[in-house]
């Protein structure tokens, strides 16, 4: 089946490893990944957590354009609600003018940690005047197509080549924001594994575009049979559901408490997750890809290993040792 493949890299620390490991394993993958032919590779935003590198994507970026000459480098995604849309397209346009054709600008609306780190991100912000995320998403959009909201600024520089856009949710009102206006959808498969509301996203995406959105999977995959199974059965989530505040999903209860905690509230449901990772041997695992091809028409998907170490390595070469990862 045609479709083509991406990278997300969260930069996991092993155990014993820096922050510097972490982040050479990165531009390890970003350059054989660009080697496989993966089509693009993206890097997440995540704070306060020690056992991820990836608090800036942005800055990760720069460096994997210098240390990659072809694949496309961008966010998976930059966590909006914390930034001014301003000053997000003044720096995606000067990647973008750096490395023309190479840069894409993926979004997202949760947090990207935990209420202190939101805190500390937005401290200066009067949250009773703080824009909600369907305003921040055009406005992020007005100036990256050079018409901003103020009369007379512009989010320099201005690339020959702007940033490639997408929308990261799981909801088909993510899907119907996107499509309103003009980003791309990545559905955020790794979250949500439901086959019902893949097909109703993916269902009002295509009203509204005439396109299939992107699919982001998790996968483990060994040769072994049964080691890329048990590796997932250790993976636990948990949603924490707080009155009045953002739901947020977790890795383990006791993040989902402090969760809590944070937010000084005294009222809260801890939700059991099932992960949703596709686990098998290679040929099962893109057998599983060529399943959800066919039945939402994605013609790429996005893949986010769901292991450490050199095992990442590994799962990115198994993946398109019989089969190219970017298919027309």
């Amino acid at each position: 089946m045609a479709y083509a493949l991406g990278l997300l890299d969260k930069s996991p620390l092993s155990k014993g490893e820096s922050a510097t490991d972490a982040l050479k394993r990165t531009v390890a993958l970003a350059q054989l990944a660009e080697k496989l032919g993966y089509r693009r590779f993206w890097v997440a935003e995540h704070h306060n957590v020690a056992e991820l590198a990836s608090s800036s994507p942005e800055i990760l970026i720069a460096h994997l354009l210098t240390q990659t000459s072809r694949i496309r480098i961008g966010s998976g995604g930059v966590m909006l609600q914390h930034y001014s849309p301003y000053k997000v397209a003044e720096n995606f346009n000067l990647l973008a003018s750096l490395a023309p054709n190479r840069v894409d600008l993926g979004i997202g609306k949760a947090p990207g940690g935990l209420p202190l780190s939101t805190r500390a991100l937005q401290g200066d912000r009067d949250p009773a005047r703080k824009p909600d995320f369907g305003r921040q998403v055009a406005e992020l959009g007005a100036y990256l197509d050079g018409a901003g909201p103020v009369a007379g600024l512009s989010a320099t520089p201005r690339p020959s080549i702007a940033p490639q856009r997408f929308l990261l949710g799981a909801s088909v009102e993510s899907a119907q924001l996107a499509a309103a206006h003009g980003w791309d959808f990545v559905f955020a498969r790794h979250l949500n594994g439901d086959d019902a509301l893949l097909d109703d996203t993916v269902a009002a995406y295509r009203a509204a575009t005439g396109r299939a959105p992107i699919i982001a999977v998790s996968v483990i995959t060994s040769d072994y049979g049964g080691e890329a199974e048990a590796e997932a059965a250790k993976i636990k989530l948990f949603k924490v559901h707080v009155p009045g505040a953002q739901s947020v999903t977790v890795g383990n209860e006791d993040q989902a408490k402090d969760y809590a905690r944070q937010l000084g509230a005294s009222e809260y449901r801890i939700e059991p997750k099932q992960p949703s990772v596709i686990a098998g041997t290679p040929d099962q695992v893109r057998s599983e890809l060529d399943r959800l091809h066919a039945r939402s028409g994605a013609v790429e998907f996005i893949v986010e290993p769901a292991v450490g170490g050199s095992w990442r390595l590994a799962t990115v070469e198994a993946l398109v040792r019989q089969r190219p990862a970017a298919a027309a």
